[in-house]
């Protein structure tokens, strides 16, 4: 076989990954991120939004997966009218990759509807579809962000149990604090969750971020044996967030030379750098616990 052949087969072998696992060659895995909060209101589905921008400027290949069953949003601060959603995959209706819509740049969300209570009860025949149709989908993403619902429901222990990395979000307000602690408790105290990442959103500076993350900390090793907080950082209040809200932006699109639009950037750039958990693995994994929960 001459050269130019083989640099052809090769080419065809990355455009084709289930032939390409065929061969034996290891693909690269996804790497899953939950992002919670303990109460609503503190701005997580914001730093969803904007941290896969980041990324996105990185060069990943991100997939946004809406799990706010209840009160589905990221279409809304997105501006986007989704005609499906992944209550049309789990009734036959569609294919996962007909539900998805795209994003910013190269981002692709996954939407939910509101009220969808199926994922929480899904026959052995959506179980084993589902799982099909997102080991395809696997090769077309670096990334899995998990936007959560807010507070500590089945749902919200679901995702946060079956990801990869657990982001809680936290701001300055004492009940988001309280709250954020009782998500951690449950899921180290019930579920046996050890390591959380932390982000403080929205406090005035970068001290008065660690600040809020020394209260959380001590109280958690005080009352929880094993419990593992990292400090992702601060993003800082800035007002002009409620005004990228009202035009269905990204801040980071509309501001980028804030203070703010940095610390996103800084964030995105911390967590890549990073090296993500060992001990779960990639998209099928995910949605393999989480079904089995």
């Amino acid at each position: 076989m001459d050269q130019a052949a083989g640099l052809r087969d090769k080419e065809f072998n990355k455009r084709n990954p289930t032939f390409y696992r065929n061969l034996g060659v290891p693909k690269r895995q996804v790497r899953v991120i939950a992002v919670s909060s303990g109460k609503g209101g503190v701005g997580k589905s914001t730093v969803v939004i904007n941290l896969a921008v980041a990324f996105d400027r990185m060069g990943q290949r991100v997939l946004v997966l809406d799990a706010d069953l209840g009160l589905a949003n990221i279409d809304i601060f997105l501006g986007l009218t989704p005609k499906q959603n992944i209550s049309h995959v789990l009734n036959g209706k569609r294919q996962l990759h007909e539900v998805l819509v795209n994003g910013p740049g190269r981002i692709r969300i996954m939407p939910a509807s509101s009220g969808v209570q199926e994922l929480t009860r899904l026959t052995d025949e959506q179980k084993l579809l589902l799982l099909e149709m997102l080991d395809e989908l696997e090769s077309e993403v670096d990334l899995l962000l998990i936007d959560t619902a807010a507070g500590i429901s089945d749902t919200v222990l679901y995702f946060n149990l079956a990801a990869q990395e657990r982001i809680i979000v936290v701001t300055p307000e004492p009940t988001s604090l309280t709250d954020a602690y009782a998500l951690i408790k449950v899921l180290h105290t019930r579920n046996g969750e050890r390591h959380f990442r932390i982000l403080t959103n929205a406090a005035d500076s970068d001290r008065e971020g660690k600040l809020i993350f020394a209260k959380l900390s001590k109280v958690a090793d005080h009352f929880l044996n094993g419990i593992s907080l990292d400090y992702l950082g601060n993003i800082p209040r800035d007002p002009q967030v409620s005004a990228a809200l009202l035009q269905q932006k990204p801040f980071i699109t509309l501001f980028p030379h804030t203070a703010a639009a940095k610390a996103f950037v800084n964030l995105a750039d911390r967590i890549h750098r990073s090296a993500p958990a060992r001990d779960n693995g990639n998209v099928r994994f995910f949605w393999k616990r989480f079904l089995e929960i």
